[in-house]
């Protein structure tokens, strides 16, 4: 069966991760997902280390444009402009990045282009939205992950110097808000007839995704001090002899597992640890106290005591370990293709699985403009008509 997007022709006007992740997840689910990039290609193709001779690709640029198909045009050019109003009025979705005020310069704002075709879905992906005095800053992820509070979450317990995530969470994060927000739109399009223009500004994503526990001591009105800044305790990582676990023990059961499988009767007994409560107020003592014990032991030991218990816990795994792991390997969850000029690759398969409409990986990611004569024929340019944009640098194409 075909996937869920099935039909779907969503066109890409995204750069970097933000947009090429969402539209990736859409191309998984079926989308037929047409990437517009500039003569150059994307910047995530050079952004990081290339892992081709040619130079165009990297890991990270197959890892958010896999599935999809390339068309390499210059949009601010007569000709470009020409191509890119075709392909909307062909197009159910239309994803952008650009910063706020560049699409309405270039003629393809989502005022003017949602008039044209009142079933367009316009997504408009922005660092910090359209409005605010800090609209028109140039915006990463360590930018978001400082405005919204990550970096504060990450404060050192110590010195409470804050650290950033060593990953672009922020980015990812968006990407997935605005692909749960595309299939919304699809929905209520089938009842309505009408598309809408969907704004995911990343600030906005992630300040909400913080929230439920990350803002806890801020969420009732009035009594923002009253609730312990979960920066007070240390983390979950604890050193066995060998290695690192992660093990919880929020219920009461949880902590009597641990407590049993620490071979230590008096454990059971300390008031500071024997409610919920107590557990949380006094969570530093309770962690320091829980390394004490696993330090003794190693990671197989204890891992094997927990399980018995039913206390919830883990290897801490190393990347180079990941692809290895019994779980993962049980479950498959990583796939490998062959990826043109660069050989066979690794990626993880769709995370949400479909029993009748299935998602998978709809191939490579594409080199750049690897699908520029095509997509313009079917628009009805000649040959003629493609060779001369090629030759004027309008539109690049891959050579065979």
């Amino acid at each position: 069966m075909p996937g869920p997007l099935s039909g779907v022709r969503v066109l890409d006007l995204t750069g970097v991760v933000s947009g090429p992740y969402a539209t990736m997840f859409l191309a998984d689910q079926g989308a037929d997902v047409l990437k517009i990039e500039p003569i150059g290609g994307d910047i995530t193709r050079r952004s990081r280390a290339g892992i081709d001779k040619a130079g165009e690709f990297s890991a990270l640029f197959i890892s958010s444009n896999r599935g999809k198909r390339s068309l390499s045009i210059d949009v601010k050019s007569e000709a470009g402009r020409e191509v890119m109003l075709k392909l909307v009025a062909q197009s159910d979705v239309l994803v952008q990045n650009f910063r706020p005020g560049t699409t309405e310069r270039l003629g393809l704002g989502p005022e003017e282009l949602r008039k044209r075709h009142p079933r367009l879905i316009y997504v408009s992906i922005s660092g910090v939205g359209d409005s605010g005095p800090y609209m028109k800053k140039r915006v990463y992820d360590p930018i978001i992950q400082a405005l919204s509070g990550f970096a504060d979450i990450q404060s050192q317990p110590v010195t409470n110097r804050p650290q950033m995530i060593r990953t672009i969470v922020c980015d990812k994060t968006t990407a997935v808000f605005t692909a749960q927000a595309v299939s919304s739109a699809l929905y209520a399009r089938e009842k309505t007839g009408q598309g809408d223009h969907i704004q995911v500004a990343m600030l906005d994503a992630m300040i909400s995704y913080l929230w439920p526990e990350g803002m806890m001591q801020y969420t009732v009105v009035g009594a923002e001090t009253n609730t312990m800044d979960p920066n007070d305790r240390p983390d979950l990582v604890f050193k066995t002899l060998d290695g690192y676990i992660t093990a919880g023990t929020i219920s009461d059961s949880e902590w009597q597992g641990f407590c049993k499988a620490s071979g230590d009767p008096e454990l059971a007994k300390d008031e500071r640890f024997a409610t919920p409560g107590a557990r949380f107020v006094n969570a530093t003592a309770r962690i320091n106290k829980m390394q004490e014990y696993i330090a003794q032991r190693t990671t197989a030991e204890w891992l094997e005591r927990l399980d018995a218990a039913d206390v919830p816990c883990a290897p801490i795994l190393r990347r180079g370990d990941i692809i290895q792991n019994e779980q993962v390997v049980a479950r498959g969850l990583i796939e490998e293709f062959e990826q043109p000029t660069v050989g066979r690759v690794r990626q993880p398969k769709p995370a949400a699985i479909f029993e009748v409409s299935k998602a998978v990986i709809g191939g490579p990611a594409p080199r750049v403009g690897e699908h520029s004569r095509v997509v313009l024929r079917a628009l009805g340019y000649s040959d003629s008509a493609v060779e001369r944009m090629i030759a004027d640098k309008t539109v690049r194409a891959a050579s065979n």
